[in-house]
């Protein structure tokens, strides 16, 4: 392995851990193979279906273990080198993991954090999240007994969820998904993220993905892109 490899196969297992994680607390099983992550049946919303973990996936192989006959099968082929076409995918978008170091400088924010600890908390956060979208009962309170997952909240002066994320632990990094804030969109939620981060976990370097104007931020913040990533969706 390469030492650019290694963030983008840290990111993708922590990723693939992510979706496993959400799965499970949808009462969906899943299962990893040394080539990918995969779930038989379909995954909850915004989590694919299959994450590759290492170059030279075999498309055929891979879309096997996956359903392809319901609406809205996915991929992420976290390198980028799978053409899945002749199993019926079309790319939906590409993107880039990012990674920050854990010896970048500690952020501090104006705003307040904790962790959700319990269903209220984690329902005030995902309502913040899904901000009027419907969406909000993605995140169950299953995901409280996950000892890797961290639903990071941060509050007004009030005490109301205006930003968060969520952070999930695996062996060598600490990734992070959901970003949002209600104010001022990610430029406004990556200072209080990143402040909790590195208070929970000081020693780990940050891993992620982002495109487009996102992936501008995330790098005002402090990230760098590693490698590109293409999420592959079912006709």
């Amino acid at each position: 392995m390469t030492s650019k490899q290694f963030p983008v196969q840290a990111a993708a297992r922590n990723n693939a851990e992510w979706c496993a994680a959400m799965s499970r607390s949808h009462d969906l099983a899943s299962e990893f193979r040394e080539q990918a992550w995969a779930a038989p049946a379909r995954t909850p919303l915004y989590c694919p279906d299959a994450v590759t973990l290492v170059p030279g996936v075999d498309p055929a192989a891979l879309a096997a273990r996956i359903d392809i006959t319901a609406p809205g099968a996915s991929v992420k082929d976290s390198f980028a080198d799978l053409d899945l076409t002749e199993a019926g995918f079309q790319v939906l978008f590409e993107a880039q993991w990012i990674h920050r170091p854990a010896s970048a400088p500690a952020i501090a924010s104006d705003l307040a954090w904790d962790v959700a600890g319990d269903p209220d908390t984690l329902r005030a956060w995902a309502l913040a999240w899904d901000d009027g979208d419907g969406n909000a009962g993605l995140f169950r309170r299953e995901l409280l007994d996950d000892p890797a997952t961290f639903v990071l909240a941060g509050h007004s002066p009030g005490g109301r969820v205006i930003a968060g994320a969520v952070a999930n632990r695996s062996g060598q990094v600490v990734g992070i998904s959901n970003v949002f804030a209600l104010d001022g969109g990610p430029d406004a939620a990556w200072p209080v993220v990143l402040e909790a981060v590195h208070w929970l976990f000081p020693t780990l370097p940050v891993v992620g993905y982002e495109h487009g104007d996102d992936l501008a931020v995330a790098v005002r913040h402090g990230f760098e892109p590693v490698g590109p990533l293409r999420i592959w969706l079912h006709d």
